[in-house]
């Protein structure tokens, strides 16, 4: 393996950008090294030492992937605006009271499934991930409501749904951490706020009423537009650490959100929990990704 091709790797492992964008940087800094190396070699280096002498004018690959990182990470606002659309979407559908129209509800999942696939199947840009995330929503209501089966049927649906769609979830998530961790919990932002929700609705009521679910509306819309607003204020912003703080911020808010909409509905406990369970949606990508980028560097070492 040549030293450019070790410098560009190492580069890689650093690199948080959608797959198109990253393979356009890597051949533009690729281009540019291999120049570099052939004017050294006509002022007499050898390949070697102007194959060395070329990456180290790069710099650390790590402070270079940042610089990128904050160059190329910023959307446009029609991209902003289109990540955040299916949050609005479903604002939409409970401000306008239309959550209970079957029409309603197959058209605007169809849309978001639809989007989803086609966001996958065109390299992942950063606009998908919400509408990844929205695609979990209905999977996590019915998980929920199993629970609230009679008798004995409860166990049984519960043991033979779950582990499907929770494995299309984590294989979702780990090739979305691969990408980068900060997406990952972008798409899984919407799950703690509906699992508050339907618990919230149910455990008020013992079961999804209408009334319960007339007398949250207004909040459940107003969660999706601060989900909404977030994800626009997350692709408008170029550095990492406010990127971050951008997703925590917002899920308490919704969270208390959450709580106003129905009082008393749920124990303090059930809250613990539902906490507990967002802050592991948002930080657990991150852990993942540690390990993955630990496992990529000892390879690289072994190809050295």
């Amino acid at each position: 393996m040549t030293i450019d091709s070790t410098y560009l790797n190492s580069l890689k492992k650093y690199l948080r950008l959608d797959p198109a964008c990253e393979s356009n940087v890597i051949r533009e800094l690729q281009t540019h090294l291999e120049d570099k190396s052939h004017e050294l070699r006509e002022f007499g280096f050898s390949e070697e030492e102007a194959t060395k002498t070329a990456a180290r004018s790069l710099g650390s690959p790590q402070l270079i992937a940042k610089q990128i990182y904050e160059v190329y990470s910023q959307g446009s606002w029609r991209q902003a605006s289109f990540a955040a659309l299916p949050h609005l979407l479903i604002a939409l559908l409970f401000a306008l009271h239309c959550w209970h129209s079957t029409i309603w509800l197959l058209a605007i999942l169809t849309t978001v499934t639809l989007t989803a696939i086609y966001g996958w199947c065109h390299g992942k840009p950063t606009w998908l991930f919400p509408w990844l995330g929205c695609c979990f929503i209905p999977v996590l209501i019915v998980g929920v409501l199993l629970i609230y089966l009679p008798g004995g049927w409860a166990w049984f649906a519960v043991v033979a749904y779950v582990p499907l769609p929770l494995f299309v979830i984590i294989q979702v998530t780990k090739q979305i951490i691969k990408l980068d961790w900060l997406c990952a919990s972008l798409m899984l932002l919407p799950v703690p706020i509906v699992l508050g929700w339907t618990l919230v609705i149910v455990m008020g009521n013992g079961l999804l009423g209408f009334e319960q679910i007339y007398e949250a509306a207004p909040w459940i819309a107003l969660s999706f537009v601060v989900l909404a607003v977030t994800v626009m204020t997350f692709i408008r912003i170029k550095q990492r650490w406010i990127k971050t703080g951008t997703l925590l911020v917002p899920e308490a808010l919704v969270l208390l959100m959450v709580s106003l909409g129905i009082k008393n509905a749920i124990s303090f406990w059930g809250w613990l929990f539902i906490i507990l369970l967002s802050l592991l949606f948002l930080l657990l990508p991150a852990l993942l990704e540690h390990k993955i980028r630990q496992g990529y560097s000892q390879s690289l070492k072994l190809l050295r």
